[in-house]
């Protein structure tokens, strides 16, 4: 989704951790087909990769955490809402110079 929602962007950075689906031979072909570069920790190192850790702790904790359990459709929906509403559009970062992602790629596009 990302891909086609960001107009298939070339030399972007794809952080995640070390799960299977991210290892796997198709995902990383995927990511190669459309010119992505891969990001993942070393195995028992979650710094590494603390942008994509702090995030997947964010989404636990403000987005599934003390929710009623859901099923497969409606979790979709939360974690959608919760990425593109809430975390892109207005969750500010330090690491972004307390802006938001949107903000801070929109005042870093050449």
């Amino acid at each position: 989704m990302a891909i086609f929602r960001r107009g298939r962007p070339k030399d972007v950075i794809v952080h995640s951790d070390r799960g299977s689906q991210y290892c796997s031979g198709d995902f990383r072909n995927l990511l190669q087909n459309h010119g992505l570069k891969q990001s993942m920790s070393r195995k028992g190192n979650c710094w590494d990769n603390a942008c994509a850790e702090s995030f997947f702790h964010s989404l636990k904790v403000e987005a599934i955490h003390g929710e009623p359990i859901m099923d497969s459709k409606t979790m979709r929906e939360a974690v959608f809402e919760y990425i593109e509403i809430d975390y892109n559009k207005t969750r500010s970062h330090s690491a972004n110079g307390y802006l938001s992602p949107e903000a801070f790629e929109l005042s870093n596009i050449a």
